[in-house]
């Protein structure tokens, strides 16, 4: 399961009771929200990009969408984002529970500047009802995030 691959891999941080587990679907931004009675905007929802070497995810506000033009500027290319199968082939995590912790070192993980204006955030931990609460500055450690980026609109 893709929750105990997040555990195990917030175990090594000593983060792994961080987790918050609930008995409702969290797997859309506005489930997330109202699971943790917080504005959709602090959700940090991941989302999936197939690049000719793999697979990018840009975790970014829940409040912002891609801003195609930002994107194509940034990483020279179109915007395509991977099927529900390729999300699970690449990520291993399914939709709803797609996150940046425990994917491939293949993956990589870019943080969109939406997320500063926040003092914590909630990213998925790899299941469809599961999130952990970060900061910017954690999500960007805990992330192996590459880059602070401005993608989306």
């Amino acid at each position: 399961m893709s929750i105990e691959k997040v555990r195990e891999y917030f175990r090594k941080y000593n983060l792994e009771d961080k987790i918050l587990e609930f008995d409702v679907s969290s797997a859309t931004v506005e489930l997330a929200a109202k699971a943790l009675n917080v504005v959709p905007a602090r959700i940090a929802k991941t989302l999936s990009f197939k690049q000719e070497e793999g697979c990018i995810l840009i975790v970014c506000a829940g409040d912002v969408r891609v801003d195609n033009k930002k994107y194509k500027a940034y990483f020279h290319t179109k915007a395509r984002m991977l099927s529900p199968d390729e999300v699970l082939e690449y990520t291993g995590h399914a939709i709803g529970g797609v996150c940046p912790f425990g994917v491939s070192n293949t993956v990589k993980v870019y943080l969109d500047e939406s997320l500063k204006r926040f003092t914590t955030v909630f990213p998925a931990c790899g299941s469809s009802n599961s999130a952990i609460e970060l900061t910017p500055e954690e999500l960007f450690k805990y992330s192996s995030a590459l880059a602070w980026i401005d993608v989306c609109a």
